[in-house]
């Protein structure tokens, strides 16, 4: 797994289980909360990681640092229509609570409760470098599903704000998200061309540096 240390890869898995079953149960519960019980009736509404995780996704979460869950079904033709936004805010649901998380996990860095180190070689993380792991993984799993592309959260997103002249053209293109969501993760990387690295990693270590302040 990428000569990732014990260390590194217990705190991913820790961090996977939370991260991936908090972010989805908001959706689940977002929807419910909307009037949609579709989450409820499949299982979804509830903290238990195995109604979640999903295998490949898990995988890559720990190996390389970002991944996915299993999908929670949403129907949004059952959502309260007096709320337009609703889901919009159904989707913004999962990055938000990833984001709350990482607040969270930081406020012991920002006010100097915890030590910003390291135990090299040792095979149990540190609070610190668990915590180190858990900010990052947050912060990148919030960014990478803000991707405006389907089926990534960030696509139901900014559907809300594509103006009603332009949704034809929008509806057209966004077929085609799955297939260029491959091609950024998987083909052009290879090739040298890391699109999503260029534009996600000064973004998460901005972020980073803002939660835990001067570290």
């Amino acid at each position: 797994m990428l000569n990732l240390s014990p260390a590194v890869l217990i705190s991913r898995i820790i961090t996977l289980i939370i991260a991936f079953t908090v972010h989805e149960f908001s959706h689940a519960w977002t929807a419910n909360y909307f009037g949609d019980d579709t989450p409820r009736l499949n299982g979804r509404l509830t903290l238990n990681p195995l109604s979640h995780l999903d295998v490949m996704g898990s995988l890559l979460l720990i190996i390389a640092g970002f991944g996915w869950a299993k999908p929670v079904p949403v129907n949004p033709y059952a959502l309260n229509q007096r709320s337009k936004s609703a889901y919009m805010w159904v989707s913004l649901a999962g990055p938000i609570s990833n984001f709350v998380m990482a607040i969270l996990a930081a406020i012991p860095f920002r006010l100097g409760l915890i030590p910003f180190r390291f135990t090299s070689g040792s095979w149990m993380p540190t609070l610190s470098s668990f915590l180190f792991e858990f900010i990052i993984i947050n912060l990148a799993l919030m960014l990478f599903n803000l991707i405006p592309l389907a089926p990534l959260d960030g696509e139901k997103v900014l559907e809300f704000f594509i103006p009603e002249n332009l949704r034809s053209g929008f509806d057209k293109i966004k077929q085609y998200g799955p297939i260029l969501l491959i091609v950024l993760i998987f083909v052009l990387p290879r090739v040298g061309f890391d699109i999503i690295g260029m534009v996600l990693r000064p973004a998460l270590t901005g972020l980073f540096t803002l939660l835990v302040g001067g570290i």
